[in-house]
This record gives C-alpha cells, structure tokens and sequence, in this order.
C-alpha cells in the first residue's frame, strides 16, 4: 500500500514563500521520477515540477527561476521550495511518482495580500 502524504500549505502574501513537503509510505518498484502537481478552483491539474532519483529536474516555465524542487532517496521524500510567490501560484498542491495513479491528498497554498 502506498500513501503520499503533502504538508506546508497555507496562505501567504505575494512574494512570499512556502516550502511544501511529500512524505511516502510503501514502495513503488520501478518508478523513479517524483512529480509536483496543481490544481487551481475550475482549472484542469497541471504539473509544476518533477525530479529524478539522479537529482536531475524540470519545472514548468511559470515556476522556473522561483519553485526549487528536493528529494531525499533513502526515505523517501519530496520537497518544493516556492519564492516570490504570485497569486496565480494559488491552488492544491500534489505529489506523486510519475506514471503511476498515487496521489496524496493535496496541501492548499494561498497566495494573496
């Protein structure tokens, strides 16, 4: 059984920041890339950033040069750290493994003065 937990939403004012974590429980064998998602109020979920066991990463351009995304391999866990961030950032935050249908259930992240 696999769970991902998110944490570290909240509300914060433009140019703020918010660091979010992933916590996982169980194994997944063979999938290796984890995956940050959004889904903002009527919007589809888009992806934000995702990172390899490798340390190699890729972000979405809207996130570029502000979301830094971490993990840990050993436990495993995920990170994004969130800078300046803008009020169209607002939405739930998700996590998962790339390819697979695991989701946590969202941390909720705030973005207005």
């Amino acid at each position: 059984q696999v769970q991902l937990v998110e944490s570290g939403g909240g509300l914060v004012q433009p140019g703020g920041s918010l660091r979010l974590s992933c916590e996982v429980t169980g194994f997944i064998p063979g999938y290796d890339v984890m995956v940050w998602y959004r889904q903002a109020p009527g919007k589809e979920r888009e992806f934000v950033a995702a990172i390899t066991s490798a340390k190699h990463t890729n972000y979405a351009e809207s996130v570029k040069g502000r979301f830094t995304v971490s993990r840990d391999n050993f436990k495993p866990r995920m990170w994004l750290q969130m800078n300046m961030l803008k009020p169209e950032d607002t939405a739930v935050y998700y996590c998962s493994f790339q390819g697979t249908n695991f989701w946590g259930q969202g941390t909720q992240v705030t973005v207005s003065s």
